[in-house]
């Protein structure tokens, strides 16, 4: 089921989205605004106001967008931005899997559309090796355990983008004419990108709630960048393995005896763009 409530004049195409969306495991109620200051803020006073889990808002531009420790920034016109309304019940401690199964679900999804998304811990998804996207989870807790989460997620298609940054319709642009069939898939590419961004964080939020975050893992892992990606930490030199359920980064340390193997929190360590 989905109720989608266009505000003002958005140039969004409702069919479209429905058409792309199909089946869903959630009943979804979408608000479409041109201009919010953030999704997350909008959806958050939302919930206050008694919306339920399945809830969707997108915005065509964001002035004051958010990011990973309270980072703000402008989100130009052009992107996808847009956040959805969970109720997870996890363990407060067990935050991380939500990002960790929006992340692989989007990747996942948007290569299953010839888009080759790999994953950038811990919350970014990159193309090319340049950042496509990124992912902010928020949560309230009750008790230790949470139950209420909203998922926010920008994704470059046609607005500006740093040197780190690119955009789809760029990299389309540059694929060869043999892939006019790739081109075709995103037709209507704002509605596509909503449709796939919903059935990728719904498949990874699915998957973890039936089968448990280390099941997710190893294929999460397939998708991480900089596996395998030589580091120094402390001085030490090392190579990166993989991420725990906690969402920590997993280094496995070089030593003249048995190997090492740590785990960093994210903000220890900055891996950077065009590795």
């Amino acid at each position: 089921m989905l109720r989608i409530n266009l505000l003002a004049t958005v140039a969004f195409d409702r069919h479209c989205l429905e058409a792309f969306l199909g089946d869903v495991s959630l009943p979804l109620s979408f608000h479409i605004f041109e201009t919010l200051p953030s999704t997350n803020q909008t959806l958050w006073e939302l919930l206050d106001r008694g919306a339920t889990p399945g809830t969707v808002v997108i915005a065509l531009q964001q002035t004051a967008g958010r990011g990973q420790w309270g980072r703000q920034w402008q989100s130009s016109t052009g992107g996808l931005y847009l956040s959805i309304a969970l109720a997870p019940d996890l363990v407060a401690t067990n935050s991380a899997h939500l990002t960790l199964c929006s992340a692989w679900g989007i990747a996942t999804t948007l290569r299953s559309y010839g888009i080759p998304a790999l994953i950038k811990w811990p919350n970014d998804l990159i193309l090319c090796k340049r950042k496509l996207g990124g992912i902010l989870t928020e949560t309230r807790v009750q008790q230790g355990r949470i139950t209420k989460a909203v998922v926010g997620v920008g994704i470059n298609w046609a607005n500006p983008v740093p040197e780190t940054g690119i955009n789809l319709e760029s990299f389309l642009q540059q694929q060869p004419i043999e892939a006019n069939a790739l081109h075709a898939r995103f037709a209507n590419a704002l509605e596509r990108l909503a449709a796939i961004t919903l059935q990728g964080i719904l498949s990874g939020y699915r998957h973890v709630s039936l089968e448990g975050i280390d099941a997710l893992l190893p294929a999460y892992v397939e998708l991480l960048s900089c596996r395998g990606r030589s580091v120094i930490v402390d001085g030490r030199s090392g190579v990166i393995v993989g991420v725990a359920s906690t969402g920590e980064l997993q280094v496995r340390l070089n030593s003249l005896a048995d190997a090492e193997e740590i785990c960093l929190k994210p903000g220890t360590i900055s891996l950077g763009y065009d590795q």
